[in-house]
């Protein structure tokens, strides 16, 4: 197989994932421990983020938000084509009481053009800094740059000011490129997940806002991003 068959070859499957997560997956046996690893794993992504000095000013953000979207990965490839994509969790907080609820199940996905090569994976926290972000979140599909305002978190020891835009986008990357640009992406519910992960279908509305579906374990991961807020 020549090298450029391969790299035809790589770029297909990988825009064949990006799609199948964009689309809404089919329902599959291992959805809820898929879920549930999700979870945890973005338990250990915002525990990690709230430790790191170069994310100081997320504690403060965290402690204005109206919601947040943890990634434990995203992963990101291109061959003249790129593109990005992964899974993770929204957890909304209450503006009476500041109780943090969820979570519910999200992908997110996008493209780029240009000369590139390489593969690369990130974590991502953004924290949802406006009630129409959220509600957008809820009612269709959001394209991040196009439908609402992204900025990127302040890098440093300093908390930094308040940043007015709909999305504050923290990231660590790891790999070729040397960051990761999400304007443009789409974010979207992952049903198959969010009924996997409760038991029956539910929308983010009823986990986040009604609060008609609970999982007692989900508590580690709400008292992490409270705590990351404090």
């Amino acid at each position: 197989m020549n090298l450029a068959f391969a790299g035809r070859l790589c770029g297909a499957a990988f825009w064949l994932t990006i799609a199948a997560l964009l689309a809404g997956p089919q329902a599959r046996a291992s959805d809820k421990s898929d879920a549930e690893a999700l979870a945890e794993n973005a338990r250990v992504t915002i525990q990690a983020f709230a430790q790191n000095p170069d994310f100081a000013s997320l504690k403060s953000a965290l402690g204005r938000a109206r919601a947040v979207l943890i990634f434990p990965e995203v992963l990101k490839a291109g061959l003249l084509l790129g593109g990005f994509g992964g899974s993770g969790v929204l957890l909304a907080r209450d503006q009476a009481t500041g109780a943090w609820h969820g979570p519910a199940f999200y992908t997110m996905g996008g493209a780029s053009f240009g000369l590139q090569a390489g593969a690369s994976a990130a974590e991502i926290v953004m924290v949802v800094g406006s009630q129409k972000a959220l509600d957008s979140l809820y009612t269709n599909k959001l394209k991040l740059g196009g439908d609402a305002s992204v900025a990127l978190g302040p890098k440093g020891m300093g908390t930094g000011a308040a940043i007015d835009a709909d999305f504050v986008v923290y990231a660590k990357t790891r790999g070729v490129f040397a960051g990761l640009a999400v304007d443009g992406s789409v974010m979207d519910v992952r049903d198959t997940l969010n009924a996997a992960y409760y038991g029956r279908p539910a929308s983010p509305l009823e986990i986040l806002v009604r609060k008609t579906v609970s999982r007692a374990d989900a508590a580690a991961l709400q008292s992490a991003v409270a705590a990351a807020a404090r």
